[in-house]
């Protein structure tokens, strides 16, 4: 099962705990993936109890294109996530495609950018359980940590 939730902020990182308690009370609830919509961006992820929790996923394909002010978030890069889960709901991988959107299409994002991409995901997703590596085909993954 999948919950899908809009919440949390637009931009930024930090994830509240009562945000952090809900996620979790819906994987304990019988959730196997908590799917988090609103940011602009790519925020933390989760890995609780062998499920998925995405704080936000940012967008896709839309017309925010070019919102002033948060520059330093990348809100060009998007991810498009993978997720493969076996017959319990228990995660078995994660792939996320790096993406860049620009004239609302999207393309693939260069080496550098998804290195930022993965430094930026490691670095906020730590705290909650997960790494973000990267592969040699220009995915990223994530993994428990």
């Amino acid at each position: 099962m999948v919950a899908s939730v809009h919440w949390g902020s637009n931009w930024g990182y930090q994830i509240p705990q009562q945000q952090r308690r809900f996620a979790r009370a819906l994987i304990d609830g019988g959730a196997d993936i908590v799917h988090g919509h609103s940011s602009h961006h790519p925020r933390p992820i989760e890995i609780y109890r062998n499920r998925l929790v995405l704080y936000g996923c940012g967008d896709l394909v839309n017309d925010y294109e070019g919102i002033k002010g948060y520059a330093g978030y990348r809100d060009d890069l998007r991810l498009m996530y993978l997720a493969s889960v076996d017959a319990t709901g228990a995660l078995i991988d994660l792939r996320m495609a790096p993406m860049q959107a620009g004239r609302m299409r999207l393309h693939r994002a260069s080496p550098e950018d998804t290195a930022w991409l993965r430094a930026v995901l490691d670095s906020v997703s730590t705290r909650y359980g997960a790494r973000v590596d990267a592969t040699a085909d220009g995915m990223l993954t994530s993994r428990p940590g």
